[in-house]
């Protein structure tokens, strides 16, 4: 089977046989890598533990597979392409060759610092290379590693150290975005005050900002890697072997860590890569996700590498120094396929078509969005100024849990239909139910959606906690993987994601827990009580909305928001920060205690024309206090 579908009729092919014979299919695509071992039995699953396998017996890794396979014709092309925060520093760039060096080298380090096979490592840094470069190193020795976002506060960076039970931080000193400066190593020195299993730390080189480096635990990069040799024999991984764990938030306060492995990972994000973007040889390919982030997983690191892809990874933001920053970077570098999210395009819509105009933007072959459905204004400015309305837009619809892109246009062959994703990616069987778990047949209909049967990229638990796996994915929808997200299917079969249907936001592309956000609030020492909800955004599609309950009443009650505000960023970083915060006596909640999050919603929406039925309140008048008090 060839690795890239070619026509609309080619996928219906397709995806017929790979719905009718999973197996055989899967099998036909995974034919393709490099195994020390093949497997001894393709699938075996269950939706009830959940048990999924893929690939049982299978023998690799996946380092091999990105980096090894392609040397003998590859070695001199270029593998990645590091563009700095700032314009003019110098950029780096690797070929496959060059890539596999710093690989083994930064393997050869981790393995002279005691760390094996099945070791968790915890990477926190900027979007420099060594990112990239230190996952593929862990990889290569059979490490777990664990990516966080260089954003978030030493709470929340010590909270998915301490579950993973780490044995060493990977850092920098600092990382830069945009006009800041983002102290690094003294997040991570506040964090391990409470880390027992680090034993290590590794510091890249980055701001030459002065950090406190501990005798015995903190090490430069650039000193241990010095002396260590550019050829590393991999670990030999079983299929079903951990590769990484990921953190999202959930709808409970602390963040689950979701485990991808080796094999289907790996089968599964290369053959989305091919076939969404319709990879040519030749071609540049732009993700600007962060690789703290599943799509700086899988779209920026191993799928265009495992398909021999020349992959650039950017270091700083869209605005800066100016908002034409993104399209600077398109001409300069002539990308060919771009993948970014709605929040950034609505962001550079607002600056206006000056910062637009003086790029040529001729090279562009394929648009892509990810985090969140583009909304159709987006969609048509992004296809109008960007595309010149000649390069397909891929809006696709994927999550942390699932590991790659499950419902999407394949570029150039899918009809388009805006702020749609379409159609399911082979393999892929969606399926819409109603709240009581009934599956809604034919078209036309709307409800929750779930996928019906195991593809190769699925999680497969959340570490070392089984059953929150099976309460989040499994359990609510007896023999379905539910998603959490609200989808209809028109009268063509096309596929529109709703949104959340569980109390988790999507703020710019990524998932926040209320009762995440909420405990940071909670730990102003004024605030009694809090509720968070989402409500729609022109710029981050949603945005965060604070109901919050004061010990005693404050005259200064902006002094107060920002203190919140100020408590919030200092226990999740500042991507958890409310948007809009409004103090409040107090919350809709029932007589056995719940807080009716539905009044919330539709007062942080602006639609209180009908609430509802209120009457069933402990305290009714505290709606219409809140409604009278709404930003």
């Amino acid at each position: 089977m060839s690795t890239r579908i070619t026509s609309f009729e080619e996928y219906k092919t397709v995806y017929s046989e790979s719905v009718k014979n999973p197996e055989k299919f899967w099998v036909s695509v995974a034919g393709e890598y490099y195994w020390r071992r093949k497997w001894d039995e393709v699938l075996k699953w269950n939706f009830s533990e959940p048990d999924v396998k893929w690939f049982t017996g299978g023998k690799l890794n996946i380092t091999e597979n990105c980096l090894d396979r392609h040397l003998e014709s590859r070695a001199k092309q270029t593998a990645l392409i590091w563009e700095p925060n700032n314009p003019d520093e110098k950029g780096r760039t690797f070929t496959y060759r060059e890539l596999y060096h710093e690989v083994c080298r930064f393997a050869n380090m981790l393995r002279h610092h005691g760390v094996k096979k099945g070791d968790r490592v915890c990477i926190y840094m900027g979007m420099v290379p060594e990112l990239a470069i230190a996952l593929l190193g862990c990889a290569r020795i059979g490490a777990i590693h664990s990516v966080v976002f260089g954003g978030f506060s030493f709470n929340s960076l010590a909270d998915r150290i301490n579950d993973a039970e780490c044995c060493m931080v990977i850092t920098a000193d600092g990382a830069f975005r945009g006009a800041k400066d983002i102290p690094l190593k003294n997040v991570v020195d506040d964090a391990l005050k409470n880390c027992p299993s680090v034993k290590k730390v590794i510091v890249l080189k980055r701001t030459g900002s002065d950090v406190r480096m501990q005798p015995g635990r903190d090490f430069w990069c650039h000193e241990e890697i010095n002396n260590t040799h550019h050829d590393c024999h991999p670990e030999v991984m079983d299929a079903e072997d951990m590769l990484f764990i990921l953190y999202t938030s959930g709808s409970t306060g602390k963040p689950k860590g979701v485990v991808h492995t080796t094999a289907g990972y790996m089968v599964f994000a290369d053959y989305t890569f091919r076939n969404v973007f319709q990879y040519n040889d030749g071609d540049i390919y732009w993700c600007t996700a962060d690789i703290g982030w599943v799509t700086g997983h899988t779209y920026l690191v191993y799928g265009p590498l495992l398909a021999g892809a020349t992959t650039l990874m950017f270091e700083g933001i869209p605005t800066w120094p100016d908002a034409g920053r993104f399209w600077k970077i398109v001409d300069k570098y002539k990308v060919n396929i771009i993948y970014t999210a709605p929040t950034a395009i609505r962001s550079l819509q607002a600056m206006g078509l000056e910062y637009v105009k003086p790029y040529k933007l001729d090279s562009l072959r394929v648009l892509g969005t990810v985090g969140e459905p583009i909304n159709e204004e987006a969609w048509h400015w992004y296809n109008d100024n960007i595309g010149k309305k000649r390069c397909p837009i891929v809006d696709t619809w994927w999550q942390t849990e699932t590991g790659g892109i499950l419902i999407t246009p394949l570029a150039g062959i899918t009809p388009l239909k805006p702020s749609f994703a379409t159609l399911p990616f082979p393999g892929i069987q969606p399926a819409i139910v109603d709240e009581n778990g009934k599956e809604l047949s034919g078209n036309n209909v709307e409800g929750r959606l779930c996928i019906k049967f195991p593809w190769p990229g699925m999680i497969r638990t959340t570490y070392r906690n089984h059953a929150r796996c099976r309460e989040n994915y499994f359990e609510q929808y007896k023999g379905y993987y539910f998603t959490g997200d609200g989808c209809k299917r028109d009268e063509n079969g096309f596929y529109r994601i709703t949104g959340r249907v569980d109390d988790v936001i999507k703020v710019s592309g990524h998932l926040l827990g209320t009762a995440e956000v909420e405990n940071a609030i909670n730990q102003h020492p004024d605030i009694v009580e809090s509720a968070v909800v989402g409500f729609p955004h022109a710029i981050k599609g949603w945005g965060i909305y604070a109901f919050v309950i004061p010990e005693r009443e404050r005259s200064d009650k902006e002094k107060l928001k920002k203190e919140i505000s100020d408590t919030v960023t200092k226990f999740m970083g500042s991507i958890g920060r409310p948007d809009k915060i409004q103090i409040v006596r107090g919350l809709p909640k029932t007589r056995s205690g719940k807080i009716m999050r539905r009044i919330l919603r539709k007062i942080a929406e602006g639609d209180t024309s009908n609430l509802g039925d209120t009457t069933t309140l402990l305290d009714p008048s505290v709606v219409d206090e809140i409604k009278a008090g709404a930003l």
